[in-house]
């Protein structure tokens, strides 16, 4: 298997996720729950997956004390030279990304991964403030940016999975006229 091989999958794989989002948004009664669990969705897997590329992870000038003191030196970094992160950040950004775009499939999905990422962020936007457990418990660096990143996610899920609430009379006629048309 040569490295044209793996390239092409990769463009194959991007390609099939475009048109799966495309897909996706071009429902006609798609609800803003969905499009924000598709955007967050892709966001952190990109995130995710950007903070395993070298190229957009820079080096720590000073560790901080509490990622000594757990060993996770060896693959912190900061990415775009703003965000820490490690391997089990990174990770948690991958599920988190992937949790998303498939919770978009249907409307129900994406309002309760909207509320279980109100709550989720909102526990590591506190944790990410207490020095101690700023390194979730050594898996993960949290604290600096990554407080702002975790607190607004955690606002704007917390809208889209608690407060606002789709009209369900909107919803019947559209299906209802979708079905119309095609019959």
């Amino acid at each position: 298997m040569g490295a044209g091989s793996t390239g092409e999958g990769r463009a194959i794989l991007f390609t099939l996720l475009n048109v799966k989002a495309m897909q996706l948004c071009s429902q006609p009664f798609m609800k803003p729950a969905r499009y924000f669990s598709l955007m967050a969705g892709i966001f952190f897997l990109a995130l995710g997956l950007a903070g395993f590329v070298p190229a957009f992870v820079s080096e720590p000038t000073a560790i901080p004390e509490s990622i000594q003191r757990f060993g996770i030196i060896g693959d912190f970094g900061y990415l775009f030279g703003i965000l820490p992160v490690s391997a089990g950040h990174s990770i948690i950004h991958i599920v988190a990304g992937v949790l998303g775009i498939a919770a978009s499939i249907s409307l129900d999905g994406a309002r309760l991964y909207s509320g279980q990422m109100a709550i989720a962020f909102g526990l590591l936007t506190v944790l990410g403030l207490v020095p101690v457990a700023n390194t979730l418990f050594g898996i993960a660096p949290i604290y600096g940016a990554a407080v702002w990143l975790h607190g607004a996610t955690a606002v704007v899920a917390a809208y889209f999975g608690f407060f606002a609430k789709p009209s369900l009379l909107r919803i019947y006629d559209q299906q209802l006229g979708s079905e119309e048309t095609v019959s």
